[in-house]
């Protein structure tokens, strides 16, 4: 079959171009996200595309490792990597560049990162992702700010029908380590896939508290009181508590908030080391975002969120037309500028064609004519 000449203008795959008028929504809701980040006190940041590698991939930044993106630095001649998430790089420049700013340190941002692979819910390769990050706040409080924010950012650009569905990653981590297992990682595959035969096949002596952390799932009031009554080893319940005890702040804060709790997802959440969210919408398929509890590079607690751009301009529905006129020459810039005051987009004719016919090539609703504004 024979190639068109377009062939050269493909895009590899998982990457797309932003067109009209995607592109300029997509633009119009970060700046509302970040509008509301900065109402809750977060000053953005804006952290480079490239870092050297061994920055970038430093402490918490290693769980990126296999998803980022590598070059060579003609400059330098050292090895730099291409980001595929941005939390780590606001932690590194909570560790380095703002190391000495008063703690608890609040930062936004927002940007484009770019993943050697997509996955099976997300193919795309480029995600654009806003979010913050609460740095030097050990508290509860400081995890359930994190959670009330990302509801109010997001009701904020028009997604009412939230689900917080509350984690604890590291519970089921906890538990599986101190209980000795040699290799914990497929009994901790079988717990993601809630694959109750597996968990019963490989749990041993763990399988009655595994079984009732697996059903100490959904509406998080409920799901709080049959987690209360698990008895569990030191470490796993201090991961337990504060998962309670978050929950118990946020639904004390938030009471229209559909939250929930899933005490052993731990998917998708490899540097996180306390209390995790994920951000769902009911019937949306994917995740609007996610975030939770981790150590940056100097070791300093912290919490955030990061949203996922894609999903979020899915769920929204799809901007209003811009009320477009053609100016035809001769029109005055008072004129114009009156109407771009008002909120029309004004477009001036060049060519000389001024008419109906040539308006409506060009996507205007209004034509400029005897100093009114009318309609096509």
């Amino acid at each position: 079959m024979a190639i068109g000449k377009d062939h050269q203008y493909l895009l590899p795959a998982g990457l797309k171009d932003g067109l009209p008028p995607d592109a300029a929504f997509e633009a119009s809701v970060v700046e509302r996200l970040m509008a509301s980040f900065a109402a809750w006190g977060y000053d953005r940041v804006k952290p480079p595309l490239l870092e050297f590698e061994d920055a970038l991939l430093s402490g918490m930044g290693a769980a990126m490792a296999a998803h980022t993106f590598r070059l060579m630095d003609p400059v330098s001649q050292r090895m730099m990597g291409l980001r595929a998430d941005m939390t780590p790089q606001v932690g590194r420049i909570a560790a380095s560049r703002l190391k000495n700013m008063a703690r608890p340190l609040r930062l936004s941002y927002a940007g484009q990162v770019l993943r050697v692979k997509g996955e099976q819910m997300r193919p795309e390769r480029q995600i654009g992702q806003a979010g913050i990050e609460l740095i030097g706040a050990e508290s509860a409080a400081a995890d359930a700010e994190a959670v009330l924010l990302a509801a109010e950012a997001l009701r904020q650009i028009g997604i009412n029908d939230l689900v917080v569905d509350l984690n604890a990653p590291m519970l089921a981590v906890s538990l599986l380590r101190d209980s000795g297992l040699a290799d914990p990682a497929p009994l901790i595959a079988a717990l993601d896939r809630k694959d109750a035969a597996a968990v019963k096949q490989l749990g041993g002596s763990l399988v009655p508290v595994l079984q009732r952390l697996m059903a100490a799932v959904g509406e998080a009031g409920r799901a709080a009181k049959e987690l209360a009554g698990i008895e569990l080893p030191k470490a796993a319940a201090a991961q337990r508590d504060r998962l309670i005890e978050v929950a118990a702040l946020v639904r004390a804060a938030d009471p229209g908030l559909s939250l929930t709790i899933d005490p052993t997802d731990h998917r998708g959440f490899e540097y996180h080391t306390g209390v995790t969210l994920t951000l769902l919408g009911r019937g949306i398929a994917g995740e609007f975002g996610r975030g939770g509890r981790y150590v940056n590079q100097a070791g300093e607690d912290a919490t955030g969120f990061t949203l996922y751009l894609d999903s979020l301009l899915a769920a929204l529905p799809a901007p209003k037309a811009a009320r477009r006129i053609l100016l035809p020459r001769g029109t005055s810039g008072e004129a114009a500028q009156r109407l771009r005051s008002e909120g029309w987009v004004t477009l001036h004719a060049l060519e000389g064609m001024e008419d109906e016919k040539e308006a409506r090539r060009l996507g205007c609703s209004h034509l400029w004519r005897n100093g009114a504004a009318q309609m096509l």
